[in-house]
């Protein structure tokens, strides 16, 4: 073998081996590195919860404060310590305050270690006060569901609950016993439960609970007014019945003033006999106005509403100096959504009743949030008591379909009982009220609120 052939080979081999040795290590040196960058990246989540939860207990501390205590514009960043007392990230907050038409606050959340601080998670969580419309049925009274009632949704009254009908979410009362009467089915005063009666199903039902104030939920029709003269449409007094507004599968609202109206004479279990001025015979066009750009609908007196409502909106009779007038809104036609499908929305706020008229459709259907706020939701009993006793069978109607919650402050109801039990002398046959649910988290817009800030959603989203 010649001298020198060798080192070519040893050459060839050595640099091979040295090629693999340091792909070894960059191969390793890369794992080590998304090691650290994901052991980074969970402590970015840590960190950014803990920015959610600073502002969370900022908020507790001043329920009214959106600016970190700085009065400036954020976003507002922190340094964050470990358990050592020692700077290891950062988060930085952005914060979405409420508004009247959607009482949320959104708080967006950065965080960060000084390490990589590129390596960055962003978590978003909401807060709202508590929605009246997060049930299906809240009252600030006793209740009676008959055995022709279905409610698909929460249950919450703050008196006793006899429940005869059907229910497939939970029912709950403050009353651990009350005193039933005649509201209730009861012929003569008798303690019962907090809950009780024939249906079902009785295993979502539970009593006492807290009770929800009703004090503290008081529309501030004020504060309505305002925000319907300077954001969408405010309505006068109408130096007549009151004002007619019907919602288009365009996107519109039709405002007329009903100019006449005929007399119906109805029962209430309050009052007996009662003038029901609740058909229009004549009105006067106003006006028509894009939903989009009248969220809120304010009028000065007495309203009917009907249509098909595409958008979201808030309609609110009041009328000043309150108490005086009580002004109520007449449930005549049917009023639905274009869609089921959280993108339109309707709120109805009478200062009274919402009274459910005597011609309405044989299924008459109502997607909408309502809240009497002194008074009930009602239909007249008609035929019954010496009240119009020839009006035969419109008295009496085959279905009423709510879509979406019912909050009133006095009992409501819309059935006249008779012999054979079971069997209707004035109202609906059936009646089933199905939960909107969301309406949990996204009421209509200025849709009354109460309390304190509750947790209502989180989601992480991406870091740019």
């Amino acid at each position: 073998m010649r001298k020198g052939t060798i080192t070519p080979a040893l050459l060839i081999i050595t640099s091979a081996f040295i090629i693999v040795i340091y792909g070894l290590l960059f191969v390793l040196s890369l794992q080590f590195d998304f090691s650290h960058r994901q052991v980074a990246s969970d402590k970015a989540l840590h960190i950014a919860e803990a920015g959610i939860n600073y502002y969370r207990w900022h908020l507790s501390v001043d329920p009214d404060e959106f600016t970190d205590g700085t009065g400036q514009p954020g976003p507002y960043v922190h340094d964050f310590r470990d358990p050592q007392g020692d700077i290891i990230g950062k988060y930085s907050l952005e914060i979405d305050p409420p508004t009247q038409a959607y009482p949320v606050v959104t708080i967006t959340s950065t965080g960060w270690v000084n390490q990589f601080p590129r390596v960055k998670r962003t978590v978003q969580v909401q807060y709202g006060q508590v929605v009246l419309t997060r049930y299906a049925f809240l009252h600030n009274s006793n209740m009676w569901f008959g055995p022709e009632l279905t409610v698909n949704g929460p249950v919450f009254s703050n008196g006793g609950i006899r429940q005869d009908g059907t229910n497939t979410s939970t029912v709950e009362s403050a009353k651990e016993t009350y005193i039933c009467g005649v509201d209730t089915g009861c012929p003569t005063a008798q303690e019962k439960p907090g809950i009780w009666g024939s249906g079902g199903l009785q295993s979502l039902w539970s009593y006492p609970v807290n009770q929800i104030d009703f004090d503290s939920i008081k529309v501030s029709f004020n504060e309505m007014k305002s925000a319907a003269q300077s954001e969408g449409l405010y309505l006068g007094p109408s130096a007549a019945q009151g004002y007619h507004i019907t919602f288009t599968e365009d996107g519109n609202v039709s405002i007329y003033r009903v100019t006449g109206v005929s007399n119906i004479r109805g029962h209430s279990i309050e009052l007996g006999c009662e003038n029901l001025y609740q058909q229009i015979e004549s009105e006067v066009a106003v006006g028509v106005y894009s939903v989009s750009a009248t969220p809120i609908i304010f009028a000065e007196d007495h309203i009917w509403v009907d249509g098909v409502i595409n958008g979201k909106a808030t309609v609110v009779a009041a009328r000043f100096p309150l108490g005086t007038f009580n002004s109520n809104i007449w449930l005549v036609n049917n009023m639905t959504y274009l869609e089921r499908d959280g993108n339109h929305k309707l709120g109805l706020v009478a200062e009274k009743d919402l009274i459910i008229g005597l011609h309405t459709p044989e299924t008459y259907e109502l997607n909408a949030a309502v809240l009497a706020q002194n008074g009930r939701v009602i239909r007249h009993g008609y035929g019954v008591n010496s009240c119009n006793n020839a009006l035969g069978r419109d008295k009496i109607k085959d279905h009423f379909k709510l879509y979406g919650s019912l909050i009133s402050n006095q009992r409501s109801y819309w059935n006249y009982s008779a012999h054979p039990p079971g069997m209707s002398a004035s109202g609906f046959e059936l009646s089933t009220l199905d939960y909107d649910p969301t309406n949990y988290g996204d009421p209509p817009p200025y849709f009354p609120a109460y309390g304190s800030y509750e947790f209502l959603s989180w989601k992480e989203v991406r870091s740019d």
